[in-house]
């Protein structure tokens, strides 16, 4: 399955790339995965969706918070009832987020429970020598929130140690300016799932990665042999791992 964004005029290829997966999200958000069949299944729903996050060519509304209120993710007895009152998923008023300065959050958010969750998420590309230290090793990670929080709340989130990030990209509802002054993130952040930051940590940067590598290799006389590979967790005694 291939998307492709058409332009009549030169534009940043990442602008493109970037909408392009803010699409695939939505549609992940919608209909629980993104393949042919979903979309094709749900064609008038997609239809309705690049309608409002596009208008007249340009991005408009890709937060699925603001979307839901605008275009109701369908289910089967929404479905069966559209079909017989011959009614669409379409909201006929604005969502509150529209109106504000926060747009990708809605306004009135209620829970019983207060919560918030982050996912640190990194996935390492590493050279091991046969001691098993490491000779150079890049990181790529992501921060996923899951918030349920009710009101407008006002978060802040601090690191250890900022400076090994060589270049990081932000959810809008990040304070860049706050972020640049004293590296610290401080948003708003939307209601439900979404990701807070993506990040990058190259080899200059690198320290002790939390992971041990060990390897055992045997030949045989008439050929052939055995690979042996043993990971697993090194033990920090407690200390904090940058």
């Amino acid at each position: 399955l291939y998307f492709v964004g058409v332009t009549t005029s030169e534009v940043p290829p990442l602008f493109v790339i970037e909408f392009l997966h803010r699409v695939i999200d939505i549609f992940e958000d919608y209909f629980g995965d993104c393949n042919e069949s979903l979309i094709k299944e749900h064609s008038v729903v997609v239809y309705e969706l690049l309608d409002e996050m596009l208008d007249n060519g340009y991005p408009l509304a890709t937060e699925s918070n603001i979307l839901k209120e605008l275009i109701r993710p369908p289910t089967i007895l929404r479905t069966i009832a559209n079909t017989v009152t011959g009614k669409s998923n379409v909201s006929a008023t604005l969502p509150s987020g529209q109106l504000s300065n926060v747009p990708w959050r809605r306004a009135g958010v209620k829970y019983t429970n207060n919560e918030a969750y982050f996912d640190a998420i990194e996935e390492i590309d590493a050279i091991i020598d046969k001691s098993g230290s490491v000779v150079s090793a890049e990181i790529q990670g992501y921060i996923d929130c899951c918030i349920k929080l009710s009101g407008m709340p006002d978060l802040s989130l601090s690191f250890i140690n900022p400076r090994l990030f060589d270049d990081v990209s932000f959810h809008p509802c990040v304070r860049h300016r706050r972020w640049e002054s004293e590296r610290v993130l401080s948003f708003v952040p939307p209601d439900g799932n979404f990701r807070l930051m993506s990040y990058h940590i190259g080899a200059q940067n690198i320290v002790s990665i939390p992971v041990y590598v060990r390897h055992f290799i045997s030949f045989k006389d008439v050929g052939g042999g055995k690979i042996e590979l043993h990971i697993g967790p090194k033990q920090t005694m407690g200390k904090t791992v940058s």
